[in-house]
């Protein structure tokens, strides 16, 4: 038995096949496509690589692109005037604000500005609020919805099956919870105090590493059949490694996400999705 390698780059290109269809639809009538801002402040070349990333998906599904890059120095002040004026721009749908920020910088003083309107990242207080509710129309994170999504795409049905978080970020570990909840799973989230880790994690049917520390999950954490989800993304050496032994595991589980190749392009596709679903909720209430 050796695991389905499951492939993020080629799924994220289905989806935005089926999101520029749909944009096409949206603007036939004349209306304005979609519009994403980004704010990439500093010089971190992950964020860099990842915001051009988004930009490219960007345009190939329809959505106009505005990327704004405030030089390094700026004060904590002036990336929360910036913010406010895209969030008081009625041209602009999504707003995301790449993070990390330089240091000197307060990033919820300035992420606290994206209204839940305009929140692509779904990291909003009130976003997460109806999501744990279980809202269906709540705009979710974009990483916990990629991993959804490739489930889904995999044919793995989430309904009665026990699944397994390992990690309690509020990005990553608990908006996916919440989403694997409201589909029907039965979900454990663990993190570092749990006890035993490895014992509980062999009880998944859907296991998810999402703990940055690189090839942590190996072969005892895994039930034989499992889905693997792969998020840990540490560089190195001029790699990116994932928190799953893959060569451990890949034998035993049933499905795998790989590092890179996996998540990653899905968590950029699902901001284009949450984009979308943004300018559609804010045409609607233009129309009231």
């Amino acid at each position: 038995m050796s695991a389905t390698i499951v492939d993020g780059k080629a799924i994220a290109a289905e989806l935005r096949e089926e999101l520029a269809a749909e944009i096409v639809a949206m603007t036939e009538d004349g209306s304005r496509p979609p519009s994403l801002a980004v704010v990439l402040c500093g010089d971190d070349p992950a964020s860099a690589l990842y915001v051009r990333n988004k930009g490219r998906a960007a345009e190939r599904v329809g959505i106009h692109f505005m990327l704004h890059r405030p030089p390094g120095t700026s004060t904590t002040a002036e990336l929360v005037d910036l913010v406010r004026e895209l969030d008081a721009d009625d041209e602009v749908d999504g707003i995301l604000v790449q993070v990390p920020l330089p240091s000197h910088i307060d990033e919820q003083a300035v992420t606290r500005w994206v209204s839940r309107e305009k929140d692509a990242d779904g990291f909003h207080p009130y976003n997460l609020g109806l999501l744990a509710a279980g809202h269906e129309g709540a705009v979710a994170p974009c990483t916990p919805l990629g991993c959804l999504e490739l489930l889904r795409r995999s044919g793995v049905s989430v309904r009665g099956k026990r699944a397994v978080v390992i990690g309690r970020s509020p990005n990553v570990g608990r908006p996916l919870a919440f989403l694997l909840t409201n589909a029907d799973a039965t979900v454990t989230v663990c993190h570092s105090r749990t006890g035993d880790l490895a014992s509980v994690c062999r009880e998944a049917d859907i296991l998810v590493a999402a703990t940055g520390r690189p090839q942590m999950v190996d072969a005892t954490y895994v039930k034989p059949g499992a889905f693997v989800i792969d998020v840990g993304t540490t560089p190195q050496e001029g790699a990116l490694i994932g928190d799953v032994d893959r060569a451990g595991v890949e034998p035993i589980a049933g499905w795998l996400t790989p590092v890179p190749g996996g998540v990653g392009p899905m968590t950029v596709a699902m901001v284009l999705r949450n984009t979308l679903a943004l300018a559609r909720a804010r045409r609607s209430l233009a129309r009231v």
